[in-house]
């Protein structure tokens, strides 16, 4: 699997900015410490696709990334939606709730989701914002994606515990990945590509 372009489409802090989707779309959530613009970058092989900050919390719109790719030896289109990392302190309180509404609304009613990726920093292991966006992901019937990011800041003997003890917790598959290493971005291709059914490009992303 190759990727050979992807671009910026759109963004927006209400869901009815958004343009209808025209392709398959998987979103990518977590808090706002994970790492996940950087995971996004690395996925694509990207350096400047998703505007990274020091400061957390930055993303405060969904975005939209289209990427295009070479698959199973055709070329299809997927898009990567970027939405609004949670669970940050320093944000208004009155902001925090107020992407609550946004991420689910796009979660529930985005015709052409197929997927979520749901990121946590393996240092901090799972988050009660993170056990409650799984839950509305099973309410809503959203296949889960579950990534352990910054796997590089962790010694190498103590990388393999860490991710049992989190698929454990969680009872699901975990994808331990590197943003540095680029380790876990074979595996997490594999998952999205099959949720997205993306061996088949010219299948609408209307259900």
């Amino acid at each position: 699997m190759d990727v050979l372009d992807a671009e910026f489409v759109a963004g927006a802090t209400v869901l009815g900015q958004l343009p209808a989707p025209t392709f398959a779309e998987v979103a990518f959530a977590g808090r706002s410490n994970v790492g996940k613009s950087s995971l996004i970058n690395n996925l694509v092989r990207r350096k400047k696709l998703v505007r990274t900050s020091s400061a957390p919390g930055c993303t405060r719109a969904i975005n939209i990334f289209r990427v295009r790719l070479r698959a199973n030896d055709d070329e299809a289109h997927l898009d990567l939606v970027d939405l609004p990392g949670y669970g940050y302190a320093q944000r208004s309180k009155a902001e925090r709730k107020s992407w609550g509404p946004l991420i689910e609304g796009f979660l529930s009613e985005r015709p052409g989701l197929r997927g979520a990726v749901v990121i946590v920093d393996i240092r901090r292991g799972v988050q009660d914002d993170d056990r409650q966006l799984l839950e509305f992901l099973e309410s809503v019937g959203v296949t889960p994606i579950l990534v352990a990011t910054k796997i590089d800041k962790l010694p190498a003997s103590k990388r393999k515990p860490a991710v049992a003890k989190l698929q454990r917790e969680l009872s699901h598959r975990v994808i331990p990945y590197s943003s540095v290493t680029g380790d876990g971005r074979d595996a997490l291709w594999k998952r999205v590509l099959s949720v997205s059914s993306i061996d088949r490009p010219d299948e609408a992303a209307q259900p």
